[in-house]
């Protein structure tokens, strides 16, 4: 397994997944979405797997101008200002491969075990 787990030092279900896998001894990569962020190469990658870039917006980020402005932009500039903002997906994003998840989902993991 090969595990990537994008979100904030600060998010609870974030500090959960990253539990989840040591507690199992399974290694990960932590990328503090506030410092790096998702490339648009892994980004395409989860919105894909996760049914589309909306899937990945947290309607409840505190930043809500640019949320709201993301909604009206036309596709092709949505995606630069998503990853210019990370602030307004969900967290945590796990990959694994081709494989991700949105939110904490132990029971998806655990299939990948």
């Amino acid at each position: 397994m090969n595990i990537q787990i994008f979100g904030t030092k600060k998010c609870n279900d974030t500090k959960k997944a990253e539990r989840f896998f040591k507690e199992r001894g399974i290694k990960y990569q932590f990328v503090d979405m506030k410092e790096k962020g998702m490339s648009k190469g892994e980004f395409t990658a989860v919105a894909t797997s996760n049914g589309g870039m909306e899937n990945l917006l947290d309607e409840n980020c505190k930043d809500r101008d640019t949320l709201f402005l993301i909604k009206y932009l036309a596709e092709d500039a949505k995606l630069e200002k998503i990853l210019e903002n990370p602030q307004v997906l969900k967290t945590p994003v796990v990959r694994n491969g081709k494989q991700s998840t949105i939110g904490y989902q132990p029971d998806v993991w655990k299939k990948w075990e």
